[in-house]
Parts: structure tokens; C-alpha cells; sequence
């Protein structure tokens, strides 16, 4: 069994597609899977849109990303965990890769991505070299993250004394437990926060990730990963 994790608050703009992407994925592999989303005080849609997908849905009241993914993994069953954004589209190629690693003796991996929609070019530029550095020194984000269940026990999960940087210190747990692998496979993501934040932000916030590994969170990284974030899906939900 193979159990994919999605938290998610508010996401009723993009977790259908992510869903989506999910089951066409796994219908294509026909490997037993399951879906668990875990609903964080969403006020949107959001749980509604996953019932309709099939996904066994729980609600928590957390509010720290962390929490939500670890909700997600005591409920799953499966001795394989995929932790996937609800923004974040998965494909074949991907969860492919990451079982053959898993089941050649890794304790689990992670993907770069691309972005979903038009990029401006200071974000294709950015992101090129982003990609370089996640290969070179073997970090993901917690995009699309995976695991044995064995490799996630032995982490004792995510940290839930962290606001921000928990997948990266995911990552380093996972490197003690075993073979951490960065796939070639690419999966899609979201390029929704750079319609809110310029380059500099993201340049900031890179190298403040750069020098200070997990523990990168201040006021002002919040705000660019979630105040602002937050916003712009209460704007584009009263577009629609």
C-alpha cells in the first residue's frame, strides 16, 4: 500500500488537479494506494473538493504545516509515504523513480519542480539555479517528499517546533536513516507566490535558507511563505 499525504488549507483553487494528477498516476502504475487529505481549518471548499476526488479527508485545527503532515501520516496506512502539496501535481515518471529507489534500499528522496503556469524570467532564472544547487547538495522542499514508513518512524517525522524549514530538516533526518535520492523526474507545482513577491524576496529568502539551513524561520519568512500566500488565494478565489 502506498498512501499519499496532501495537507492543505484553503486550497480549493488547486487540490482538485492535484487529486487528479494522484489517481491518473496511479491508475497508469496499478499499484494499491490510498489518499488522505488533511484538511487545516480550511474555510473554503477545499474539503468538499477532496471528498468528490475519493480522498479520506481529516480536519485539523493546526495551522503549522508540520503537524498536518505527521496528522496525515499516523492515519496512513501504507508502508510507503508520499507527502505532496495540495498545489503540486505528480506524474508517472515520478512516483515511478521514487518506488524504485525505495524498494532498491533508500530510506526515501524528493523532486525538484517546475512551475505550473507562466514564469517571469526572473523566476525561470532563479529556479534554474535552485535545481542546480538541490541536485548538487541533495535538499528538496516538501513538495513532493517520500519515505519508507520504517525511514519516517525512525525520523520521529516532522518537527513540530518549526514553523518553516521542517522538510529541509525532514531531509537531513532521512539522510541519517539511510540513501537520500533527488529523482530526475521533475513534478509541477504552483508559481502562485510570485505574483506576490519580487525577485529580491526570493533571492532574500534563498540564502537566508542557504546560511541557515532548517532554522531559517523569522516574521518576516512567514509572511513571505504564508501571509502573503494567503492573500493572494482570497483574491484569485474572488476572481473566479
Amino acid at each position: 500500500m502506498i498512501s499519499f499525504i496532501v495537507p492543505a488549507h484553503n486550497e480549493e483553487l488547486w487540490i482538485g488537479n492535484c487529486l487528479s494528477s494522484i489517481h491518473t498516476t496511479m491508475e497508469k502504475l496499478a499499484e494499491p494506494y490510498e489518499v488522505i487529505v488533511v484538511d487545516d481549518a480550511s474555510t473554503d471548499s477545499t474539503p468538499q473538493i477532496a471528498r468528490q476526488f475519493g480522498a479520506r479527508t481529516i480536519r485539523v485545527e493546526h495551522r503549522k504545516i508540520s503537524a498536518v503532515r505527521n496528522a496525515g501520516a499516523r492515519e496512513a496506512r501504507g508502508d510507503v509515504f508520499f507527502f505532496v502539496d495540495a498545489d503540486t501535481q505528480v506524474n508517472e515518471r515520478a512516483v515511478s523513480a521514487a518506488l524504485a529507489v525505495l524498494r532498491s534500499g533508500a530510506a526515501g528522496g524528493g523532486c525538484v519542480f517546475d512551475f505550473d503556469g507562466p514564469t517571469p524570467l526572473w523566476g525561470r532564472i532563479i529556479l534554474f539555479f535552485a535545481v542546480l544547487a538541490a541536485r548538487l547538495i541533495r535538499w528538496v522542499g516538501g513538495c513532493f517528499l517520500f519515505c519508507t514508513r520504517v525511514a519516517y518512524s525512525a525520523t520521529g517525522g516532522f518537527s513540530e517546533s518549526l514553523y518553516a524549514g521542517e522538510d529541509i530538516a525532514f531531509v537531513q533526518a532521512l539522510k541519517k536513516v539511510g540513501r537520500f535520492v533527488v529523482l530526475k523526474p521533475k513534478v509541477v507545482s504552483s508559481g502562485r507566490k510570485l505574483n506576490v513577491v519580487g525577485p529580491w524576496e526570493v533571492l532574500g529568502l534563498m540564502l537566508t535558507i542557504a546560511i541557515r539551513g532548517a532554522r531559517y524561520e523569522s516574521k518576516w519568512v512567514l509572511d513571505i511563505l504564508y501571509g502573503r500566500r494567503a492573500q493572494d488565494s482570497k483574491e484569485q478565489v474572488k476572481a473566479a
